[in-house]
């Protein structure tokens, strides 16, 4: 009555107590299907090795890798490239593999990469990423197994260290020609640079403090220049003035002395008032104070001198004081003349270091007064500049970084896949597992059996109890007849049919 009313657990055994047999039948049955299907396929070794992955030798504050790709992305990558048919044809070719079932060399480029398995081991918290990976290979005999494991295994490590190389060398090689191109820019900044400071030597601002201290001491002896121009031009107008004055005494000169009383006593007053006048400004140890005091001192000394001899002054002199008045000048007129000459001079040289000056103090104002402009100009040149300088040494410190990490790789110093287990040799077939094809056998004999048994149910329309009897008529049970043991049964259900029979042993009822 399976599937015609809600069953209970006593159902549930009355159909296994009549069904067992069927279902213990194709258990059996499909457990020896399986189990001999076990023997009759092929074995299958697995040979295994361990790889990790070992860590860069000398410390990355020292060297930095160049290559940082994520090892998962670097081992993928690597991965095509060992299983792509150059690699993997000479394999097959020299270990014979899967030629006996006649594939062509691409079926069986086929099942040579379905063979390898690559399986990472788990890097958990580990900061440094992916510590190892597996790398297995399976065949029907355990020594090409073996061998095989051990190739791929020597194709990984090789393909490791040539990409790496390739990385390194590749960057560097990149870097060389990057930091080229930066020093050719570099000398292009240089010489505008250059050719700017030349071409404004003097107006950089830079030079503007250096400018303006040397614009205020420009000025400073531009002053000092003009008060000696001055003075210069005072003592040349006061000694013109005495020597016209000598012009006109000429004829009331003393023969002996060369110079009347009179002109001696107003030279004297004159060099008095010239003596307040420098002493007014200039100090008591001032050449010019000390000269005027010399001169001073030594026409007072001519004044006495001329008193204390008068008549040696006048004796035999007239014929030779005409002769000396007619022929030469005087002592006192040649001394004035000669300091006339001497101003002169001092004058023309004191005007000249004037002009010189002011020459100079013109330049300086105008090269503070461009500076504004020339600065602009001058900071658009020293950025190109600049920038172009720390760009190159940017470049230059990342190819010293390259260089010697791109050594470090030659050296097989940086990061390796070194083998920790060599592939090993296979005992025992992993495939095909006879425990687990019989387990499967059986399982699957089960299921078939109860699945037969729910079907044979389902169709079964025997009524076996009260129950059967109220989901067919829907009427309560007045009484019930029990079954009667050694009754005589139809003999059209024979032995054969019994397992698949769908009326045993039925009751019969009264329904009321």
């Amino acid at each position: 009555m399976l599937g015609h009313r809600e069953l209970t657990m006593q159902d549930y055994a009355g159909i296994l107590k009549r069904r067992y047999l069927l279902i213990l039948a194709c258990a059996i049955l499909l457990l020896g299907i399986t189990t001999g299907i076990s023997y009759t396929l092929p074995p299958q070794y697995m040979s295994q090795t361990l790889v990790l992955i070992e860590q860069q030798k000398v410390p990355e504050d020292y060297v930095k890798p160049v290559v940082n790709e994520d090892l998962s992305g670097r081992l993928a990558s690597m991965r095509e490239q060992i299983l792509s048919r150059s690699r993997i044809e000479p394999i097959i070719e020299r270990f014979n593999l899967y030629a006996g079932n006649k594939a062509t060399m691409d079926d069986r480029v086929d099942m040579t990469r379905k063979a390898i398995g690559i399986n990472p081991i788990p890097s958990g918290q580990s900061p440094r990423g992916m510590p190892g990976f597996y790398i297995t290979f399976k065949a029907q005999d355990a020594h090409t197994a073996q061998q095989v494991c051990g190739e791929i295994t020597s194709l990984f490590i090789n393909a490791n260290l040539s990409a790496r190389e390739e990385s390194a060398e590749g960057t560097t090689d990149f870097l060389r020609q990057q930091l080229a191109d930066s020093k050719r820019n570099l000398d292009e900044q240089d010489a505008k640079l250059a050719d700017f400071e030349r071409k404004y030597s003097g107006k950089l601002p830079q030079q503007e403090s250096s400018n303006t201290n040397t614009l205020q001491a420009l000025t400073t002896q531009l002053e000092a220049a003009t008060q000696t121009v001055n003075r210069i031009e005072q003592n040349t107008t006061f000694v013109e003035t005495m020597i016209a004055q000598q012009a006109q005494e000429s004829s009331h000169i003393d023969p002996a002395t060369g110079t009347s009383g009179d002109t001696l006593q107003a030279q004297l007053k004159a060099a008095l008032n010239q003596e307040k006048e420098l002493e007014a400004l200039y100090t008591p140890d001032h050449p010019d104070v000390l000269a005027i005091k010399r001169r001073i001192a030594s026409l007072r000394a001519e004044i006495a001198h001329g008193a204390a001899e008068p008549a040696k002054g006048n004796t035999g002199a007239n014929s030779k004081g005409e002769i000396a008045a007619n022929t030469t000048d005087s002592p006192q007129l040649r001394q004035l003349k000669l300091q006339l000459r001497a101003d002169q001079m001092a004058m023309t040289a004191a005007k000249q270091e004037q002009e010189r000056l002011m020459k100079q103090v013109h330049s300086y104002e105008a090269k503070l007064e461009s500076s504004p402009l020339i600065e602009e100009e001058y900071k658009q040149v020293t950025r190109d500049h600049d920038m172009a300088v720390q760009f190159y040494n940017t470049l230059l410190a990342k190819m010293n970084q390259s260089s010697m990490a791109t050594a470090l790789e030659h050296r097989q110093q940086g990061e390796q896949f070194r083998v920790m287990d060599a592939p090993n040799l296979p005992e025992a077939p992993t495939f095909p597992n006879h425990l687990v094809f019989a387990g499967g056998g059986l399982a699957s004999g089960l299921a078939l059996g109860l699945m037969l048994t729910a079907l044979l149910e389902y169709r079964d329309k025997s009524i076996r109890n009260e129950d059967d009897v109220f989901a067919f008529t829907k009427l309560p049970t007045l009484a019930v007849v029990s079954y009667i043991n050694n009754l005589d049964t139809p003999r059209a259900t024979g032995s054969r049919r019994k397992l698949f029979s769908r009326t045993a042993k039925p009751f019969e009822s009264v329904r009321g």
